[in-house]
């Protein structure tokens, strides 16, 4: 675990925490370390779990199937990102899938351990408890923001709202996002299709240019 102590640091959970104390809490909170490749489920909708992991290496999206097998990605989540927390505190089903987007490297943790004081570190719990909690905040602004963004009437609309959110959250108006054109789709829940003609067509207005999963928003 010791080449991935910096991404935990960074992770939010362990904020406020030194790097050899956090070598410490790791002995009490026995991490599991996974690897999946691309394209593999690691969570599938209908299971429980009693942990939830971080991203070390690579990134995973959260997303929902119907009977048909359409998706609708609900979050991409990448390196010192979380995933399955509130449903390991719950102890309910998943209503949801988790993917790997690319090759991921994992590490599950146990929720109980987590909220459990301990000899070793336990005066660091209460920290690690509303650090937690924060980044439950954060997941429900994530969730919130996306259902602004679906609460557009057009396919044109509901793109221009998902990149103005992104260019404010990363301060530039040139930016990388984690998803490629079919995966966008599913995000906002439009017609690949659809979501190709208007990319063009902004373009053609001179309105942003894109490359990939890079787009540049013309000021």
């Amino acid at each position: 675990m010791d080449k991935y102590l910096n991404i935990l640091l960074s992770s939010g959970l362990f904020e406020g925490v030194e790097k050899e104390e956090l070598k410490a809490m790791l002995g009490c909170l026995s991490p599991k370390v996974a690897e999946y490749k691309k394209d593999s489920f690691i969570l599938t909708a209908g299971q429980t779990t009693d942990s939830f992991a971080l991203v070390l290496e690579g990134s995973v999206h959260i997303l929902q199937e119907d009977f048909w097998g359409n998706r609708n990605i609900l979050n991409a989540v990448g390196p010192s990102g979380a995933f399955a927390e509130s449903f390991a505190a719950t102890g309910k089903p998943l209503n949801v899938s988790v993917l790997a987007a690319t090759d991921v490297t994992l590490v599950f943790l146990n929720l109980r351990r987590v909220l459990t004081t301990c000899p070793t570190a336990c005066r660091h719990h209460t920290r690690i408890i509303e650090n937690l909690l924060s980044k439950l905040a954060e997941k429900n602004q994530q969730l919130n923001e996306k259902l602004s963004h679906m609460s557009k009437r057009s396919t044109r609309e509901k793109l221009l709202s998902y990149l103005s959110a992104e260019a404010a959250r990363r301060g530039a108006n040139i930016f990388e996002i984690p998803f490629n054109r079919q995966q966008l789709a599913d995000y906002l829940s439009v017609d690949r299709s659809a979501l190709s003609a208007e990319i063009s067509k902004l373009k053609g207005e001179g309105l942003l240019d894109t490359h990939r999963s890079t787009f540049k928003i013309m000021r």
